[in-house]
């Protein structure tokens, strides 16, 4: 039997998600989450994330360039098999700002199994964006 470590020195830097109109991606997450602007380019923007993290946006013709191969796409009303699951004390506020800037309602805010009251939502490439907040036990 294999024992897990649980020290591992792997850690995750960077989101990294490929977008069809990466003005338009940029204005959303931008306006949505209003994380700081890192650096923006013609073929990638990057925000720093809270916890010095990153999360990238990258035009999908450019993005095949480092793995060799071009991302699928994703037929207008379908989702990716992709999930950003996000936790905030102002809750309400965020599903507001998701709506206000077209994120389609997957299904909306309820108490889930794990313990979260949480909604799903849609980004405009058809990614997964769950925002929720743990419940008072």
């Amino acid at each position: 039997m294999h024992k897990i470590n649980n020290q591992s020195d792997v850690h995750l830097v960077s989101t990294i998600i490929a977008v069809s109109d990466l003005e338009r991606s940029t204005q959303f997450y931008s306006e949505i989450f209003q994380w700081k602007l890192f650096l923006q380019e013609e073929a990638v923007t990057i925000f720093e994330l809270p916890d010095k993290k990153h999360f990238m946006l990258y035009k999908k013709e450019s993005f095949a360039i480092n793995p060799g191969q071009q991302p699928i796409i994703v037929p207008d009303g379908s989702i990716t098999a992709t999930e950003f699951y996000f936790h905030t004390q102002r809750l309400e506020e965020v599903i507001q700002r998701l709506e206000t800037h077209g994120a389609r309602l997957l299904t909306s805010l309820a108490r889930r199994t794990w313990g979260d009251e949480a909604a799903y939502y849609s980004d405009p490439d058809g990614n997964v964006i769950a925002v929720g907040r743990p419940l008072k036990k």
